[in-house]
């Protein structure tokens, strides 16, 4: 029996529209939380697999969606290649090292060496494989990365920023430095992914959250090719594993037809037009999203956006889910109140 899920990522007919959401395993449930609490803080809950597949599997049996998605973070990759990882209570991720030359660069781990130090992210996917194939309910198993420029943002910046001015600094003085780190990042990440597919991942998706910070026009050069890359190197190996590609802000790169690639589902965010996204790429890729997050703060507002959602895809190559991730303090019931509208209206029996 196939997974309905992996089906409609392949475009396949469905007897219904399949739904999960970004960040589903996370601070609006309360289950997570006292998961987190048990492991200490974040980083330690990713380097736990038994804590990391528990919560991965908790949004199933709550909240009803018809895929998992990996419990990790993108920036593991950086850490692991010998950056110094932590997250600091209200401020986000940092790094006291960040890169700003090539030395700096030169000093890190790449490649093989680099990926084979995530094994308890791979030991958390062979734990979910397990349990999800003695659960018989075929549900999929997602796995993910960052795309290479939103790694080296962090790598460049040292933490999140609103500017970016550091990376788009080097992008504009020394480009070769740049592209000698996303060169560097995109070998490891190709390595990652080929090992969460082989310890058991269904659907791999690759999340270039800080897509827009760089100009359109420069997009494909410091972003998006080496997002093909990666997804050239995945489907050369495993074709029929499905390979969503999900870059936030982008809107003008998609109006422009700067879309192209080997991949299969393409993540729509909230302020893109769904229709837009169907008029331009609909014919090529299986379309997912994209409810503005927000709107699961009212009920209304969620069925209002799903049944337009349905309209616009007639409920054929289309994923439901949201625009970008899930907040924390979206009540609970409202995420279930989401993903039962959105059965509702594909008619899921």
């Amino acid at each position: 029996m196939s997974k309905i899920f992996v089906d409609a990522c392949l475009g396949k007919e469905t007897e219904y529209t399949p739904v999960w959401m970004m960040r589903q395993a996370g601070r609006y449930l309360p289950e997570y939380m006292a998961v987190r609490a048990d492991a200490g803080d974040f980083l330690s809950l990713c380097h736990a697999p038994q804590k990391a597949a528990s919560v991965t599997i908790q949004p199933l049996d709550i909240v009803g969606v018809d895929a998992a998605i990996l419990f990790t973070d993108i920036l593991v990759i950086p850490d692991e290649m010998g950056m110094d990882l932590s997250f600091v209570k209200g401020e986000g991720p940092k790094f006291s090292d960040p890169l700003t030359s090539q030395a700096d660069l030169d000093r890190l781990i790449g490649g093989k060496e680099a990926s084979d130090k995530l094994t308890y992210v791979y030991d958390t996917i062979k734990l979910l494989r397990k349990e999800l194939d003695e659960r018989g309910d075929e549900i999929a198993l997602i796995g993910f990365a960052g795309a290479p420029w939103t790694l080296a943002t962090y790598m460049i910046e040292g933490q999140g920023t609103k500017t970016y001015n550091l990376c788009k600094k080097m992008m504009y003085s020394n480009p070769e430095l740049l592209h000698n780190i996303l060169r560097e990042v995109t070998e490891v990440v190709k390595l990652y992914m080929e090992r969460q597919i082989e310890a058991g991942i269904d659907v791999v998706q690759i999340f270039d959250s800080w897509a827009a910070a760089i100009e359109p026009s420069k997009y494909d050069e410091f972003s998006w090719k080496y997002m093909v890359e990666i997804c050239d190197y995945l489907k050369s190996k495993y074709p029929n594993i499905p390979i969503i590609m999900f870059p936030k802000g982008v809107t003008p790169f998609i109006e422009r037809g700067g879309v192209y690639g080997n991949f299969d589902v393409f993540g729509v965010d909230w302020g893109t037009s769904m229709a837009m996204a169907k008029d331009k790429l609909g014919d090529k890729y299986v379309l997912q999203g994209n409810m503005e997050p927000c709107r699961l703060y009212d009920q209304k507002a969620t069925t209002e956006c799903v049944e337009a959602l349905h309209d616009i895809m007639g409920g054929k190559r289309h994923i439901f889910n949201l625009g970008h991730g899930i907040l924390p303090d979206v009540p609970v019931e409202n995420a279930k109140h989401f993903v039962s509208e959105c059965q509702r209206v594909s008619g899921k029996k």
